[in-house]
């Protein structure tokens, strides 16, 4: 999220030796492009600057979009100090330095405001977010967190209790047309085709910081070479291939695999394959990919159809053999077959309730003919006794016979479903059960 400083602000004046993106930066919320969910009139984040009272916050939004900027216009709508920490390269001795310079703002002769400003704030420890609560608490500072990470997993609990949570979203395709144009004003770049323009916005994907400094770059090299105009043709030769922003290990990584679980879940092969690629183009390992697509065909399509999870591991198997990028067709078509394929969770529901119940339950014993009996002395104490070989029985199946603990009802954890082969599945288990109630001399667990 970035605009014009002013009109005065143009390569001619003294401020030609700052990066583009400094020298666009907004001075009022006037100036701002994007985020008019938050800044627009009658908007939260509008109203706090307009209330007079500066309060803590976790600005919480993906790189590029404005986070810095409007700590900056925080600082300066409420003329108070403004204190920058980076997480990355900060620590204690940093937080400790901004209470002191806070201390002497509000017991000086101006009794100034402080803002801290912790951009990356996800990066400090529990011990080192601690370290701000006591001074937010007694006001010597308002605490702003800069964040590409869930708060919710990333900042503490009392931290996260004292601050208003603002989300920033990815600027438009408009905004940063917008961004262009005003870098075009302030003469910072030469003429444009409209068609290197649209790249160049898909580029940023959304990214403020990266076009600004993607267009600088772009002005030096079309200087050098004594250019016009700026080509569609011309600007893929500079950029080359190079992938769009993608966060391998953070919230979007997370938001995008989950997007393609659940459109697999929801049998449309078309989202699912979109965003497979989506990964696979911003750089997600195909061998991460392969095994969530194992644990998809587990737990969603499971015995509806138990080709799935052979087909999944084959693809798994095929991606080895073959590596990038023949071996993510495989994948591909694993996914089309997982989103196709009838859908049930009924022996992940089945696993899941069966683990709930031995970890609330006590260790029953193994009922006596269930039990080994390879040695002699084991006979002697009946281990084994009683056991009937299923094999030996009508149909493979010894009706009336009980294979739980002593006592323990039948839990009913696996329920097919109507769909795909658990039809049969479920059918099979009637007859079965029917088999059990009416066998002479059945033995029941509550027995």
């Amino acid at each position: 999220m970035s605009s014009s400083r002013s009109s005065s602000s143009s390569p001619a004046s003294g401020a030609t030796h700052q990066p583009l993106a400094e020298r666009l930066r907004p001075r009022t919320l006037g100036e701002v492009i994007g985020q008019q969910q938050v800044l627009g009139p009658g908007m939260p984040l509008r109203l706090a600057f307009e209330s007079g009272r500066p309060h803590s916050c976790i600005l919480w939004g993906p790189p590029g979009v404005g986070k810095t900027t409007i700590a900056r216009l925080m600082a300066d709508a409420f003329d108070a100090q403004f204190i920058s920490i980076s997480a990355v390269l900060g620590g204690v001795k940093d937080i400790r330095e901004a209470v002191e310079r806070a201390e002497l703002a509000r017991d000086g002769l101006m009794q100034q405001r402080t803002i801290v400003f912790v951009d990356e704030v996800h990066r400090f420890n529990k011990s080192q977010q601690d370290a701000f609560l006591p001074h937010v608490e007694s006001g010597l500072f308002t605490f702003i967190g800069a964040t590409t990470e869930n708060p919710s997993f990333e900042v503490n609990s009392a931290l996260l209790s004292r601050a208003a949570v603002y989300v920033l979203q990815p600027l438009s395709a408009e905004d940063l047309q917008q961004l262009v144009a005003l870098a075009q004003q302030q003469g910072a770049l030469p003429a444009i085709e409209q068609d290197a323009i649209d790249r160049l916005v898909a580029y940023a994907d959304g990214d403020a910081r990266r076009l600004l400094n993607t267009l600088e770059t772009l002005a030096m090299a079309a200087t050098q070479e004594q250019l016009a105009e700026i080509s569609d043709a011309w600007l893929l030769k500079v950029l080359g291939e190079r992938m769009r922003r993608y966060d391998k290990g953070g919230e979007q990584f997370y938001d995008t695999i989950s997007a393609l679980h659940k459109s697999v879940r929801g049998s449309d092969p078309d989202a699912a394959l979109y965003w497979l690629v989506r990964m696979l183009d911003g750089g997600a390992d195909p061998r991460y990919m392969a095994r969530r697509l194992v644990r998809m065909a587990s737990e969603d399509i499971g015995l509806a159809d138990p080709r799935a999870l052979r087909l999944a591991l084959d693809a798994a198997e095929v991606y080895e053999r073959l590596g990038t990028p023949e071996g993510e067709l495989a994948l591909a078509e694993c996914v089309v077959y997982l989103a196709v394929a009838p859908k049930s969770n009924a022996v992940y529901k089945a696993y899941n309730a069966a683990r709930a119940w031995v970890k609330q339950d006590g260790t029953r014993p193994v009922p006596m003919h269930l039990r080994n009996a390879p040695t002699k002395l084991m006979k002697q104490l009946d281990y084994g006794k009683g056991y009937r070989y299923a094999h030996d029985e009508e149909d493979g199946f010894a009706a009336g016979e009980n294979y739980l603990p002593q006592g323990m009802q039948a839990p009913g954890y696996y329920q097919p479903v109507e769909r795909g082969l658990e039809i049969k599945i479920a059918q099979k288990l009637r007859e079965l059960r029917d088999r059990n109630s009416t066998a002479d001399g059945a033995v029941h667990p509550e027995d």
